[in-house]
């Protein structure tokens, strides 16, 4: 995991429900719980601008936090957070709690490496990527930023499976009973027509042998 770690302040809440998560906003704060560990849910109030730059920063989702909450640092991973539908702005974020031996399930992207070294996208085929992100159960504190699927020797009709993909240790797919499909490599209308050709002549059937003269 190479996302730089960060530490937010925060203040506890002793009071929950709408109306104090509604008070909270009013004062320029949003709302947050941190839970798990198999401790009390703690509810705290975060500056709006820390929160709102850390959600749409990148990575919010994959990368441990520290909250110091009135002096007291809890690492944490956001598990969650809703934005008003209209103004985009964050109402509340849900937080893990995270102890040593805290496993979670994530969504990582994907990354596309080596295009230039695919015949098949030499030839005018088309990266067609069926997952952009690939569900994961890994150690909380070793989050893999991205999987990297390398596109080296692919060819038109090739499926690139997760299995063909080198995960970091103490990573495994959500998805364990298949080896299901991240992306294939599709002709395109843009092909170069000896190209079209080729791959009209590889998938069409043999001929028939002509019956024999009598």
């Amino acid at each position: 995991m190479s996302h730089d770690t960060y530490e937010l302040k925060a203040e506890a809440r002793e009071q929950v429900g709408k109306g104090s998560a509604r008070a909270v906003r009013r004062n320029g704060k949003v709302p947050a719980v941190i839970y798990g560990d198999k401790q009390p849910p703690l509810a705290i109030a975060l500056t709006y601008k820390d929160i709102y730059y850390k959600i749409h920063g990148g990575g919010f989702l994959t990368t441990v936090a520290t909250i110091d909450v009135d002096g007291n640092k809890i690492q944490v991973l956001p598990k969650d957070f809703q934005l008003d539908p209209v103004k985009d702005f964050p109402v509340h974020v849900d937080f893990l709690r995270i102890g040593k031996d805290t496993e979670v399930n994530v969504d990582v992207p994907v990354h596309f490496i080596n295009e230039d070294k695919s015949p098949g996208i030499k030839r005018g085929g088309v990266l067609n990527i069926v997952r952009h992100e690939v569900e994961f159960h890994c150690p909380a504190n070793a989050i893999p930023d991205f999987i990297t699927v390398d596109l080296t020797g692919t060819d038109i009709g090739d499926s690139i499976h997760i299995s063909a993909v080198t995960l970091p240790a103490g990573v495994k797919p959500v998805i364990f009973d298949r080896d299901f499909t991240i992306a294939t490599i599709a002709g395109s209308s843009a092909m170069k027509p000896e190209a079209v050709e080729e791959t009209t002549e590889a998938a069409a059937p043999e001929a028939a042998p002509a019956a024999e003269e009598k």
